[in-house]
């Protein structure tokens, strides 16, 4: 299973990004992403990815398929926290890469993203 932990629910996916994900993980779970407060401090995020941690031990518990990972995108210091936790107890993390692509309309910036591959996080 592919855990999606990010603000972009697998249902608005590409298709070449869903095809990815389940060629590579049979198939995807949407877990919501928090809200971050941007006043938060280092201690609450360390809290909240504690909490994060054991969200997704309790989701793969069970699970018998060994292609197990985490899809992690979002606010970075509470990524980097919830990575490293999930790295040091053996759980995958991957991020997506995409190709940015910037136009001005009518003085508004528009931005499209274009998936391109998963990327694993490493320590």
């Amino acid at each position: 299973m592919l855990l999606n932990l990010s603000n972009h629910p697998s249902a608005l996916w590409s298709d070449k990004q869903k095809t990815a994900a389940e060629k590579d993980f049979k198939f995807i779970a949407d877990l919501h992403f928090p809200e971050i407060d941007p006043d938060a401090d280092e201690l609450e995020i360390d809290k909240l990815a504690e909490e994060y941690l054991n969200i997704v031990l309790k989701k793969f518990k069970n699970l018998t398929d060994e292609n197990n990972a985490v899809h992690l995108m979002g606010e970075h210091t509470f990524v980097f926290n919830l990575v490293t936790l999930l790295l040091k107890n053996n759980i995958t993390c991957i991020a997506s890469t995409t190709i940015r692509k910037s136009k001005i309309i009518e003085g508004k910036k528009l931005t499209e993203f274009k998936f391109v591959k998963f990327r694993e996080y490493s320590l």
